[in-house]
């Protein structure tokens, strides 16, 4: 039975069905986390797996359990009809940048034998798009360990062009397999949504800075 998903549709339903959150610049971040992560957990159930928010599991180096945003487990009755079959997914949402490496750091602890995730998802908003490759560096190093599909989504507010910066990354416990690129911004409506970098045109000077 394959465990490990292919993340790459994931971040492009991600991106395309992002208006669908109904998304306005009214609301906080914790509504923004709320709605992503609600996503992700009707997402799992749809793929036939049990979604479960602020499900937890034991952190070795920390000697005590800690939260997870999110969870999918597989049942499976055929082969244990007590127990889940296996964690098939453990995601991360945070919205403040100065807790980027521990997001990485929860995705990938030390745990106990069973709760050690087949896919990671991690979204992330960064300072700015230069700390993406010391992160990247760290993934890798701790993913070289763990052996899951990864999917990183790392989000930075870009100055120049007064939009956020989207930026998806797959790896596997070889290294980083291959890199999408997307915006985020808002309609005239007030409205987020999102689209990849090459399908959105800017208009005036800066058309050719992307």
């Amino acid at each position: 039975m394959e465990k490990r998903l292919d993340l790459v549709p994931f971040f492009e339903g991600y991106v395309r069905n992002y208006r669908r959150m109904n998304l306005l610049n009214d609301h906080n971040r914790s509504m923004m986390t709320k709605r992503e992560i609600d996503y992700f957990a009707n997402l799992g159930e749809m793929l036939g797996f049990d979604s479960f928010i602020e499900d937890s599991k034991f952190d070795r180096e920390k000697g005590r359990s800690r939260p997870m945003d999110l969870s999918w487990w597989k049942w499976d009755h055929r082969i244990d009809i007590e127990n889940y079959a296996y964690l098939a997914l453990h995601l991360e949402r945070e919205s403040q940048w100065s807790r980027d490496e521990e997001t990485i750091h929860k995705l990938f602890s030390e745990t106990e034998e069973g709760y050690v995730p087949h896919n990671v998802i991690g979204i992330q908003y960064v300072k700015s798009g230069e700390r993406i490759s010391y992160l990247n560096r760290l993934v890798e190093a701790k993913n070289s360990i763990q052996g899951s599909h990864v999917l990183m989504v790392y989000r930075y507010y870009d100055e120049e062009y007064k939009l956020e910066r989207v930026c998806g990354f797959y790896f596997d416990q070889s290294g980083m397999k291959e890199e999408r690129k997307a915006i985020c911004k808002q309609d005239e409506l007030g409205y987020w949504f999102m689209c990849f970098e090459e399908e959105y045109s800017f208009v005036g000077k800066k058309e050719e800075g992307l």
